[in-house]
């Protein structure tokens, strides 16, 4: 049997294990109160481990609100691409691709608006920052695969104006006059600035 191909050990099983439940415990105290009412030690006490062994996975809240939401905004993305395949136009189509994203940033706005700031402002030496890094690297990938099916885009333009549609999604659900907005306000608001951007 290959090194590659052996079970994990016990360790790795318990790390997994201790990752989990940190992941779950955060999950739905998250969910419950709000990232900003929730303690680490609240966490760890849910997780059934020491706050020192939390912070071997995650520092403070925000890297534990990271490695929450990561996970769900990465399936958010693969939700968006899928379903971009059947938009009719550019615009249509990046709406599709943005409209699970600010799905799960309003699921719970004061979450979502912590998620942001820590995704664009967080320290990007922790791998959890990074991970959030990539998802908005890998939303542009589809974006500009997107406004490529317009004739009118080439490829460096396409990755242009995708970057400007990924400026728009953050800015609509960061932006403090939103904050009151659900779903369909945030939608309108990019709706409206896509436009432009497409000329549709």
């Amino acid at each position: 049997m290959s090194v590659a191909s052996r079970p994990p050990g016990r360790r790795e099983r318990n790390k997994q294990e201790k990752l989990d439940r940190i992941i779950a415990a955060a999950s739905e105290l998250f969910a419950r109160h709000g990232v900003d009412d929730v303690t680490t030690q609240q966490i760890a006490d849910k997780a059934d481990i020491g706050t020192g062994t939390l912070f071997l996975y995650a520092r403070n809240k925000g890297e534990l609100l990271l490695l929450v939401e990561n996970a769900i905004y990465g399936a958010a993305l693969e939700r968006g691409r899928a379903d971009a395949e059947a938009a009719p136009n550019v615009l249509e189509a990046a709406l599709a691709i943005v409209r699970p994203i600010v799905e799960c940033n309003r699921a719970h706005a004061g979450n979502g608006r912590t998620y942001l700031r820590e995704m664009i402002f967080g320290d990007p030496s922790e791998p959890n920052h990074g991970d959030a890094l990539a998802i908005i690297a890998e939303s542009e990938k589809i974006l500009t695969a997107a406004v490529q099916r317009d004739e009118r885009f080439g490829a460096d333009d396409a990755a242009t104006v995708a970057r400007i549609i990924s400026s728009v999604l953050f800015f609509s659900m960061a932006v403090g006059t939103n904050a009151p907005l659900g779903v369909e306000g945030v939608m309108q608001d990019i709706r409206r600035h896509l436009a432009i951007v497409l000329h549709r």
